[in-house]
């Protein structure tokens, strides 16, 4: 099949697989005129693509990982492979690193912003450029 139809077929855009191919985690056949042609195993590792993705791993790990999964038609299933699970530990450790920063970063917003709905004239619909509160 060609580009366009894979794109269809996996409900993702065209310029979307040629960023994967970039990646090298496509690999369609080119024909002598320049195409590309895709198989239906190309179907399957779009929605494994995708899936890991989402998992939010990031494209340089779903490239040493993809041929060690598989899916039953609903879920990724991995099979065992040499690095696997110290590649998935990496990155469940890097997202929770990013997940503690970022409800760090949340408290201080929080508390900034508790603190500016404190102040005299810092009611919501309030912006800096508005200028001092004026008294009533």
């Amino acid at each position: 099949m060609r580009i366009g139809a894979l794109a269809r077929t996996a409900g993702v855009s065209r310029r979307l697989l040629r960023y994967y191919e970039e990646q090298g985690l496509l690999r369609p056949l080119r024909l002598t005129n320049g195409y590309r042609e895709y198989s239906e195993a190309d179907v399957a590792a779009v929605r494994h693509i995708r899936a890991l993705l989402a998992a939010g791993l990031p494209t340089a790990v779903i490239g040493r990982l993809l041929h060690c999964v598989h899916d039953d038609g609903e879920r990724l299933i991995p099979s065992t492979c040499p690095g696997m699970v110290a590649d998935l530990q990496r990155e469940h450790r890097r997202i929770t690193e990013t997940i503690t920063e970022l409800q760090s970063s949340q408290q201080v917003l929080g508390t900034m912003l508790t603190a500016a709905l404190r102040q005299p004239g810092g009611g919501p619909g309030r912006r800096e450029q508005d200028g001092p509160a004026e008294s009533v």
